[in-house]
């Protein structure tokens, strides 16, 4: 490496220029080393996944059909409620069965506010149970 020369009658300027040759092979030794310890810190574990099935959910009798139309207009099994009745249905039903489900079929342009009122009152009526019904045909 040179700076200038030792030579004071010959007064050169000190070079100013960047050797990049000694970056260059540390990097390229970093990358070696990285490419082969890079499959080293891949820590797969072994997990049983479930598997999914396609076919229809196939419920038991006990459960309730509860609709939300898009106009907020409620149906129990098909029977038209209004949303002061669903308290005491919905406590009346618990007492029945505690384990009973409670399937919601909301139509697509209803708003969430409507939904999500329906699952706090099943929710303090002691319903734990709570699905959406869809109809994976229409897209």
């Amino acid at each position: 490496m040179a700076f200038g020369s030792m030579d004071r009658g010959n007064r050169q300027l000190p070079m100013t220029e960047i050797n990049v040759v000694p970056l260059v092979d540390v990097m390229l030794v970093l990358l070696v080393i990285f490419i082969i310890t890079a499959p080293l810190l891949t820590h797969s574990v072994k997990v049983d996944l479930p598997k999914a099935s396609s076919s229809p959910n196939i419920t038991q009798p006990d459960h309730i059909e509860f609709a939300l139309r898009e106009d907020a207009s409620l149906y129990w099994n098909g029977e038209p409620v209004t949303i002061d009745q669903l308290a005491p249905r919905f406590a009346g039903a618990t007492e029945q069965n505690p384990n009973i489900e409670l399937h919601i079929r909301a139509d697509a342009h209803v708003d969430y506010e409507h939904v999500a009122k329906v699952m706090s009152i099943a929710a303090k009526a002691g319903l734990v149970r709570i699905g959406f019904v869809t109809d994976p045909s229409q897209q």
